[in-house]
């Protein structure tokens, strides 16, 4: 049985970053093929999502998903958690895809687990462990490779890509931290779906998702569907599975097949082209969050 359900987890917590990725990459599609707005993308992606979370979580976990809102304090962590770590997140990622790639975005996502060791270290008054501190030298290698690929005198990276690439690790890093106690007394599923609900109206409400014109034909809807089904709710649903079956250290280390789909995907499908610098930096902060998602050895 535990030989089962460690291939049981290994498989849905790779399936799950597999899933992430390449909704990265169909989301690249629709912009670049289809003309989407990667704002209006957001709205639709978080609110539909948000809604079959909030719908699946409802039935497993009926008290909790009514009693989340009973406690003030926690109703305000929530929407904190909604307005300043979700929707970020979800924004700025996608803003990074439509400006560079889903390979390059997602890598630069993954430096906000850099920002949380540095956050880390600040609070606990502490230098970084010697594996800690390579952690940060590749992910400072991985950047300067993917943005500059080694010169030093001119960015190769688009100027907003890079930009919303460092806000989509500094929105991962307010999403990993915000909830505090919140995801340690409800369950993930509720507070993710409320998140993604009270995110995507706002973000729908400042924007005026209404007013933009889209051309839905099949491709696009079946591109939009791909985005919200595989790429949100059945891309969480496998990496929770993940993190029961092998424990949260172990599901972060084979969800790191994420930004290596999303290379895949967009190199095959979209003939996106990668020079040996962009693989290089990739390559580097996937090993840093690889190290990073190693515990430390006690003393």
């Amino acid at each position: 049985m535990n030989r089962r359900k460690t291939l049981r987890g290994t498989v849905c917590a790779i399936l799950g970053g597999f899933c992430w990725g390449m909704s990265g990459t169909v989301g690249q599609f629709l912009f670049t093929q289809k003309g989407i707005d990667s704002g209006w993308l957001t709205v639709v992606r978080m609110l539909c999502a948000g809604v079959i979370l909030l719908a699946a979580a409802a039935l497993r976990y009926p008290r909790e998903t009514m009693g989340i809102w009973q406690d003030k304090n926690t109703a305000v962590r929530l929407v904190l958690f909604a307005l300043f770590g979700l929707l970020p997140c979800q924004y700025a990622y996608l803003a990074a895809i439509s400006y560079s790639n889903s390979a390059t975005a997602t890598v630069l996502q993954y430096l906000g687990q850099a920002l949380v060791l540095f956050w880390a270290c600040l609070r606990g008054k502490r230098l970084p462990s010697g594996k800690e501190a390579l952690a940060l030298i590749l992910a400072l290698g991985g950047v300067f490779l993917l943005s500059t690929h080694g010169s030093f005198t001119a960015l190769y990276l688009a100027p907003k890509a890079l930009f919303w690439g460092m806000m989509a690790a500094l929105a991962l890093f307010l999403y990993t931290t915000l909830p505090g106690k919140l995801l340690q007394n409800y369950p993930s599923p509720v507070c993710t779906g409320y998140g993604m609900i009270l995110g995507g109206t706002a973000l729908c409400l400042v924007m005026r998702a209404w007013q933009y014109q889209v051309t839905l034909d099949f491709v696009t809807v079946l591109g939009i569907a791909e985005i919200v089904l595989v790429g949100t709710a059945m891309a969480f649903t496998l990496y929770l599975q993940g993190v029961s079956d092998l424990g949260g250290v172990k599901a972060s280390l084979f969800a790191c097949s994420e930004p290596v789909s999303a290379a895949l995907c967009a190199g095959i499908w979209l003939k996106t082209d990668f020079a040996a610098q962009d693989i290089a930096g990739m390559v580097m902060i996937i090993i840093m969050a690889a190290l990073l998602a190693l515990p430390e050895k006690k003393k």
